[in-house]
Order: C-alpha cells, then structure tokens, then sequence
C-alpha cells in the first residue's frame, strides 16, 4: 500500500515539478530545430542512454528476461515507456506546434483527475475520498486561476482542434503510466527506469524515423534545449517518477501537474524577463490548499 508522503517525497515532487516546468520552454525551443516525432525520440534516446551508463557505472544490471519476474518487469517496462515517455513525449511536442503552451499546462494539470478514479479502482489504498476529491479540484481551480481562461480560446491555427485532443490524450497517457509504475513488480527502481526509456526508445525511433526522416543538424540553441531534455525531463525525471510512484502513490505523483505551470510562469519571469500574472499568488494559495487537503493524513490516520 502507498505510504503516506515523507518530506523526502515532498522535495522530490517540488524538484520534479522545477524540472517539468522548464521542459515547455525548452520544447518551444527544440521544436525550431527538429521534428516534434524527431524531438521526442531524441530526448528519450539520450535519457536511455545516460541511464544506461549510471547502471554500468554503479556495477547495476537491467531486469532479466529469463525468468517469469523479470519478463513482467520488462511489461511493465514496456507499458511505462509507451505511456508516461513515447506517446505523450509525440502528443504533446505535436500538439504544441498548433495550441498555445497555455492549453498545454491545463491539460498536464488535468492529469491527477484522471489519476483519482483509475487509482481508486486499481491501487489499493488509493481510495477516492470526499477529502481528496476536494482537495484535487481545488488545485485545478488553482491552476485555472493561474492560467486565465483566455489560454482556452482558440488561437485559430490548423489542426488546433486534433491538437487539442493530442494534448488531453497526453493527460490521460501520463495517469495510465502512473498506475502502471506504481502496479510493476519489485525491482531496483534505476533498473526499472532505464528499462523503461529502452522500451520508449524502441517505439518512437523508428517511428521518426519513418515519418520524419534522418535530421539535419539543428542550431546551437535548439542542441542546448534537446540535451535539457534528455538529461533532466526524461532521464532524471524518469527516476524520480518511479520513485515517487513506488513509495507514495500515483495520486500524489499527478499532484506535481499543479505545479508545472506555475514554475513555468517563474522561469519565463526570470529566464525571459516575462511579466509575472498578478493573479499568480492568489493561484498559489489553492494549488498549495488543494495539496494539503488531499495529502496531508487525518487525526485519523496520524493516531
């Protein structure tokens, strides 16, 4: 069963949420360069590959395939890297080339909704209480507040409706592969992760591949931004994902989707010298209040 979050867990979900909210700026920038089907097997090819040099270089091997555990490791392997890194990586770096980045942060925090429900019937202790119900549609409204409901009009683009969808669809992919992190069998959590980007790089390459071709060689900035996202939103944040999902639930795993966009407004104020929305503490308060109130445990509990 999920234990209640420690503080440790806590400041691995903050880190986790800084890392994911620098990840859209970053796309914007990549996707000057390359393909979004390009991009999205890039990124997932350079976190497999430097997780699979952490492994050599702490002695740590990937799960076996000989026996009947570790080709259910290697499943749920498969099914973490197709939906929390492959198809949502494609979606959202699609989607991002027809909607504002606006609609993109709704969407990631539409992900702890479709969490509540799936986890409530398949993870035990998960249940779906009236307490943390509230909780996470306060931190939605939360992120609402942040947002503006101007970054759900349309922005008038081609396909923006089927990009639209794209995006949710990367909503509902991330909740799926949350479930199944936290449903895989026991195993070194740095083995599982690299199996996980393996399984995601041998989906999305050759489809690249297929439907974009062999890349040319992008500018200096967009390099810059693709090794971002190689090494810290896929990498590192594949090992954190795990981690968290292992030890305190899927459900306060999606909580980090509340904070995406807000550290996506900082680091546009202190990268891009954007203007901070006056509205943003006022979205703090219930995305923080939101959090509270679905996480921390009752007297209840605590006795």
């Amino acid at each position: 069963m999920p234990e209640t979050p420690s503080a440790v867990n806590w400041i691995k979900l903050l880190f986790l949420g800084m890392i994911w909210g620098g990840s859209f700026m970053a796309v914007s920038v990549a996707l000057h360069g390359v393909g979004p089907l390009t991009l999205a097997a890039v990124r997932i090819a350079i976190g497999a590959f430097s997780l699979l040099a952490i492994l050599r270089i702490m002695g740590l091997r990937l799960p076996p395939l000989h026996t009947r555990n570790g080709r259910l490791i290697w499943l749920s392997a498969l099914g973490m890297g197709m939906f929390s890194n492959a198809v949502p990586f494609a979606l959202l770096s699609w989607g991002q080339t027809y909607v504002a980045s606006g609609f993109a942060g709704v969407c990631m925090a539409v992900v702890p909704l479709f969490v509540l429900p799936l986890a409530h019937v398949l993870v035990p202790g998960e249940t779906m209480t009236l307490r943390r119900s509230i909780g996470f549609l306060t931190g939605f409204a939360g992120v609402l507040v942040l947002i503006g409901l101007e970054a759900l009009t349309s922005a008038g683009s081609d396909f923006e409706s089927l990009a639209r969808l794209a995006c949710l669809g990367a909503a509902l992919c991330y909740a799926i592969g949350s479930i199944i992190t936290r449903l895989a069998p026991s195993v070194n959590m740095l083995s599982l992760s690299a199996a996980a980007l393996i399984c995601a790089a041998a989906m999305i390459v050759p489809a690249a591949l297929l439907w974009e071709g062999l890349p040319q060689m992008p500018e200096a900035r967009s390099v810059l931004a693709i090794l971002y996202l190689g090494l810290l939103p896929t990498a590192l944040a594949q090992v954190l994902l795990v981690q968290i999902a292992r030890s305190a639930g899927p459900a306060f795993l999606s909580t980090v989707n509340y904070q995406v966009p807000i550290w996506s407004v900082l680091f546009g104020a202190l990268l891009l010298n954007e203007t901070l929305p006056p509205q943003l503490f006022a979205a703090l308060l219930l995305i923080l209040g939101g959090l509270l109130l679905s996480r921390v445990p009752t007297r209840r509990q605590i006795s």
